[in-house]
């Protein structure tokens, strides 16, 4: 009923810059929170970021000061922007919602994921 469409995964080399987008469509009704997971290869899937409907904002300690979450509500899409990129945040990376549609209570959905990897 939500789907979640990623962009701006790639490679870069180590103190460069990316920038995710994703955004949502369907039958929403209303969305909260909209954020960014990511996983390592053996690794488990952890938070990045997370960007609450109001504008407040939650960040994983290894990208405070490096990554900014942002959120244009009207066009139902978050981003992601990741500066002074390091070869440890490679791996990919899921954007995630909680949202409500026609006849749902509030449930999380993610996107497919989109692949970050940084050279050393």
């Amino acid at each position: 009923q939500v789907q979640l469409v990623e962009s701006g995964g790639g490679l870069v080399q180590a103190g460069g810059s990316l920038r995710l987008s994703c955004a949502a469509s369907g039958s929403i009704f209303s969305i909260n929170a909209m954020g960014w997971y990511r996983q390592a290869p053996g690794k488990e899937r952890e938070l990045v970021a997370t960007c609450l409907s109001g504008g407040s904002t939650t960040y994983a300690d290894s990208v405070k000061g490096r990554f900014t979450i942002s959120r244009d509500n009207a066009k139902n899409t978050v981003y992601l922007q990741m500066n002074n990129l390091r070869p440890e945040d490679t791996a990919v990376y899921y954007c995630t919602t909680t949202a409500k549609t026609m006849g749902v209570w509030w449930t999380d959905y993610w996107g497919q994921g989109t692949q970050v990897t940084v050279s050393s």
